[in-house]
């Protein structure tokens, strides 16, 4: 049967697990069997460092953390991967410790007032946009076939799959973030200055 729903978790542990040729499974919570188990694993640390890298669809700009009253602090949601001070707060030195801000000027969480962020949000994976599913569950599918197996022939052929699928998620990054090289390239940010 064709599929004609982008991949689901459950889609992309199967397609992990059959690189070693074991069957598919019918559920991804622990069911016994140890190599879905993994692959789960190595699909949610594989998710997570892509997601890491900040992406038009997974980083918000210029969003609004609102301090806590009375406290002042600035709680981050439990998502949040990279965080960096924007627009007039720019100037701020805040640091991530926990789900908090930190001030390392003033050495506090006490910050005392909303602050606007740009900040990178880990999302579940099925509210990622299809080209990041596929590298994900192909370079996910790498890694384990190269711990499970450690065949340099098996991993060479993904290896060539998880270049074209980075090929294709820079391909629809570059078009769904409208980038430009006349306002978004490194040589006139630093011609701007």
């Amino acid at each position: 049967m064709l599929a004609d729903t982008p991949t689901t978790v459950l889609e992309a542990v199967n397609q992990i697990i059959a690189t070693i040729g074991e069957p598919p499974v019918n559920s991804v919570e622990d069911n016994g069997v140890i190599d879905a188990v993994m692959a789960l694993q190595a699909l949610s640390a594989v998710n997570r460092a892509v997601q890491l890298r900040g992406w038009h669809w997974n980083t918000e700009e210029n969003y609004p953390i609102a301090a806590s009253y009375p406290e002042g602090e600035l709680r981050l949601p439990k998502n949040t991967l990279r965080v960096d001070t924007s627009g007039a707060d720019a100037g701020l030195d805040l640091v991530v410790r926990g789900q908090r801000l930190y001030d390392r000027k003033n050495h506090t969480f006490e910050i005392g007032k909303s602050v606007s962020v740009n900040i990178v949000l880990l999302l579940p994976f099925e509210e990622l946009p299809e080209a990041a599913r596929t590298y994900i569950t192909i370079k996910a599918a790498r890694r384990f076939t190269e711990g499970q197996i450690g065949s340099e022939l098996l991993s060479n052929f993904t290896l060539r799959d998880e270049q074209m699928a980075l090929f294709a998620l820079e391909d629809a990054e570059g078009e769904t973030a409208d980038y430009n090289i006349l306002n978004n390239s490194f040589i006139v940010e630093v011609a701007g200055r």
